[in-house]
């Protein structure tokens, strides 16, 4: 497979300054040759490399130009593949690239599959797995916190902790290995101490990585949050505060709201997934009812719930229900319309939500919106994440692999306890050194591998 030359769009879709089209393998400066025509009439490789060099990409067949073009190339190994790798910068759009892909296409090279450059990167060796994840991440990244921690996984912050950890294991199993090779009964018991003591410094840092889990799957994927409460109490128009712009439709009219509207926005480096719900309310109408249930499916997936609740009016038998539905949540109450005569007050709701952080707003007036905020930051994170400093976990498979390796560790440890055979507990410790070993790619099979590479775009 890795003996083929690929080519692919490297740019998105749609109009732009410039066009990418990416080429890497043994024939891609061949290809380029074929298709390429210098303004001053010399070959490819007459051009010192990595250089951009200027003239126009032809039909090799009929000689007809196909666009103006900056081409370079780059020799093998010193690539992002490490293969021999041409770019053609062409004039963005969909048609350039489009006849330029055609032409190269024509010429030798083969349609690149998902993530198959970043593939071949790791394959030959030049990154990790847990490096070739970064790449997406660091492309699906939402605020620059969460980019910053790709970046650092990508320099191999994470490969460095992993492999470290990873030769303390290979260190535990030496010595179970010998003393099982040269049974000494005088020094079992120290092995055992020995042994101990090193499970423990594994298990301390396996945890330490597992622990920042959470605050890097938020960074990742944003904070999904979910805004709740009946009809009219001001849903849809704190959403628009938050997003600082009239996305969601606000009138007087109960049930306007029927859908989910899905929105990203960066809270002081958080970002949150808000959706927007249908009031909860029975009602006759079927589109409407369909949009409660959904509201009721997203409350069950949400990190965060804001409820609103409108201080003007009495408690309803809808606030109630949602004061139900929230009670085992991570939610903030929002006691909205303070600028009206308020009817609830906010120790009639702490009696039912006391555990639960309440904020008086006017989002009509503006009032309350900086509050919640930080409230919001507060919450998730008590201290600034400096991922200069830190692994932080942004990944789930590197989580799932995390903690199969801290049961694995832990497993081995009551073993010991129980001064179990030492070849029983290197089972643990081995299991302990795969589960770690199919982060970095160690241990990883082929079928995982691909389904990896199957998350990435064409291009990268």
């Amino acid at each position: 497979m890795v003996e083929d030359t690929i080519a692919a769009i490297a740019t998105a879709p749609g109009e732009a300054g410039i066009g990418i089209v990416r080429i890497s393998g043994p024939d891609s400066i061949y290809i380029a040759e074929k298709i390429f025509k210098s303004k001053v009439s010399k070959e490819l490789k007459d051009y010192p490399q990595r250089r951009l060099i200027y003239g126009y990409i032809i039909n090799p067949y009929d000689g007809k130009k196909i666009d103006e073009v900056l081409i370079s190339y780059m020799k093998a190994p010193y690539t992002y593949t490490t293969e021999d790798v041409v770019e053609i910068n062409c004039h963005g759009g969909m048609i350039a690239v489009k006849r330029i892909l055609e032409i190269v296409l024509k010429n030798g090279a083969r349609l690149a599959d998902r993530g198959e450059f970043t593939k071949r990167a790791f394959l030959n060796g030049r990154i990790d797995l847990s490096q070739a994840e970064a790449v997406m991440n660091m492309i699906s990244a939402k605020t620059d916190k969460g980019f910053d921690i790709s970046l650092n996984q990508l320099e191999g912050g994470l490969s460095k902790e992993v492999n470290s950890v990873q030769d303390i294991l290979i260190e535990m199993m030496a010595h179970i290995e010998a003393s099982i090779d040269f049974p000494e009964d005088d020094v079992e018991n120290v092995l055992y101490e020995k042994i101990m003591e090193k499970a423990n410094i594994v298990l301390k840092r396996i945890r330490k990585m597992i622990d920042t889990s959470d605050a890097g799957r938020i960074i990742q994927d944003g904070l999904k949050t979910v805004i709740l409460g009946k009809p009219n109490v001001g849903k849809s128009s704190l959403m628009n505060a938050m997003l600082r712009e009239n996305r969601a439709i606000v009138t007087d009219i109960p049930g306007t709201t029927r859908d989910i509207i899905e929105e990203y926005i960066n809270i002081n480096g958080i970002p949150l997934k808000i959706i927007d719900t249908a009031g909860i309310r029975s009602t006759e109408d079927l589109v409407e009812k369909m949009g409660v249930e959904r509201a009721k499916e997203n409350l069950n997936m949400a990190d965060l719930v804001i409820a609103v609740f409108d201080v003007s009016q009495k408690l309803t038998d809808e606030d109630r229900e949602i004061i139900k539905l929230i009670k085992n949540k991570k939610a903030i109450v929002i006691l909205n319309k303070t600028d009206l005569p308020e009817v609830i007050k906010e120790k009639e709701l702490k009696e039912h939500l006391s555990d639960k952080v309440v904020i008086n707003t006017s989002i009509l007036k503006g009032n309350g919106i900086d509050k919640l905020e930080d409230t919001i930051k507060d919450m998730f994170f008590s201290g600034d994440i400096k991922v200069e400093d830190e692994i932080i976990i942004n990944n789930i498979r590197h989580k799932d692999l995390l903690v199969k390796a801290e049961k694995d560790i832990s497993e081995a440890i009551e073993s010991i306890e129980l001064n179990m055979p030492l070849d029983c507990i290197e089972v643990d410790i081995k299991s302990c050194w795969e589960n770690l070993g199919m982060i970095n790619g160690e241990t990883v099979t082929e079928d995982i591998i691909d389904r990896i590479f199957q998350d990435f775009c064409i291009g990268k």
